[in-house]
């Protein structure tokens, strides 16, 4: 099997008829080399292997989140290591990426994070609802001027816009208390959580960073004075239908009903990657992930609004996301998820596990990873390097032309024998 795979790498053409993965090769247009700091002869493979274009993919992924991977990535490994019905895992789980990708591909998932925000964002896309009952829930819901937000948002939100706000996090919370939340309710809560600040009219707040990134509200008391600008009324209700249409749009039906067999057998947890008794041994076919690198993203922090409209303690979630500014620290921390994935991973399967470089490039997280991967068991069968062009907002947080901050995409694909 690693040499099928190899030559499906090497002979690999974005945008061109593809090579089956057992059938004849053409031209050779990815670069080949061994990975220069392995005792291994492990083989690299480098080209664009999938687009840098932004919202190729479905609609449904268009759900902003710091440091999440395109759904071209987990699409790619999904598409040439599975097949319909088989079990996709991702122990890192951030907007639910793989989760979504794998499901629309009619296979069952399974999806961890500590931060509960992450099946906030993932549940809700697999009870896709109609968009009319979406409205008729919004218009249902009363909006009061008798609820606090117990901090100061004035920064970020219009007064009327706020009462809006705190009334829709008022209904969803007693929803959920109420064990009533249902599938339109799931879906309210994870769009709205969605548009709670950016940088454009289609979100709730004042002019801001990109939704990915909810900055201290003295940072942005700071930023509204130096450029004169003051929080205006937003019209809540009718973001969160806009953007539910939005996410909609590309949806076929097939999606629609591979998504609704999916959350049949979903299951999410909210535990540390390198424990998760609930999920089976020997029972995941393929691992698509990309864990925290090092210091370069405080999950926490960034999501800090988010924390707030969803009654999630910031300051607890930060005590368990993991947050490493030593390797010798992130290499304990993801031997012991390795560890716990050859636990899980059935006998054949795969993990593919995106990392990078940190520190300005002085450290290849890969160079890391692989003896890790090696010593619990797993065979390395290459690392995949995605060379592609950076976006904006990929730029904002310090990756700059493969030379700052996290690579593009470096992968190191394993094979549990």
């Amino acid at each position: 099997m690693m040499n099928q795979i190899h030559n499906f790498l090497e002979n690999y053409q974005l945008d061109s008829p593809q090579p089956d993965l057992f059938g004849s090769t053409f031209s050779h247009p990815t670069k080949i080399f061994f990975s220069p700091n392995s005792d291994k002869k492990i083989s690299n493979f480098q080209n664009e292997f999938w687009t840098a274009k932004q919202r190729k993919s479905c609609s449904l992924h268009e759900i902003s989140y710091r440091a999440c991977f395109k759904a071209e990535l987990p699409s790619f490994f999904i598409n040439l290591l599975t097949k319909e019905n088989d079990v996709v895992y991702d122990p890192f789980s951030g907007r639910g990426t793989t989760a979504i990708e794998a499901a629309l591909q009619k296979r069952q998932i399974i999806s961890n994070d500590v931060n509960p925000l992450s099946q906030i964002f993932a549940e809700a896309r697999l009870e896709i609802p109609n968009i009319q009952d979406v409205v008729r829930r919004l218009e249902g819901i009363k909006i009061s001027k008798k609820f606090s937000a117990g901090i100061d948002l004035s920064m970020f939100f219009e007064k009327e816009t706020l009462h809006e706000i705190l009334s829709l996090k008022n209904y969803l919370q007693k929803k959920r208390d109420s064990k009533s939340e249902d599938g339109v309710d799931r879906w309210i809560r994870m769009v709205a959580t969605n548009r709670l600040t950016g940088h454009s009219s289609g979100f709730f707040s004042v002019y801001t960073l990109p939704p990915n990134q909810a900055i201290s509200a003295k940072k942005q008391a700071e930023i509204n004075a130096k450029n004169n600008r003051r929080a205006e009324y937003r019209d809540t209700k009718s973001i969160i239908a806009k953007k539910s249409q939005s996410l909609l749009r590309s949806l076929s039906h097939e999606q629609k009903e591979n998504l609704h067999q999916a959350k049949k057998t979903a299951i999410f947890l909210n535990e540390s990657a390198a424990s998760t008794a609930k999920i089976l041994a020997n029972s995941v076919n393929l691992i698509v992930t990309s864990p925290p690198f090092l210091d370069v993203v405080d999950y926490a922090s960034d999501n800090w609004l988010r924390c707030w409209f969803n009654g999630i303690d910031q300051f607890e979630l930060q005590k368990k996301i993991s947050s490493h500014s030593k390797i010798e620290q992130w290499n304990k921390f993801i031997f012991s998820c390795f560890s716990e994935f050859y636990r899980v991973v059935k006998p054949g399967g795969y993990v593919a596990f995106e990392v990078g470089e940190v520190k300005n490039g002085k450290i290849k997280l890969e160079d890391h990873v692989l003896p890790i991967g090696l010593n619990v068991g797993f065979n390395c069968i290459a690392v995949i390097v995605n060379s592609q062009t950076f976006t904006k907002t990929s730029n904002i947080w310090g990756v700059i032309n493969n030379k700052k901050g996290t690579n593009s995409n470096r992968i190191v694909l394993f094979q549990k024998s």
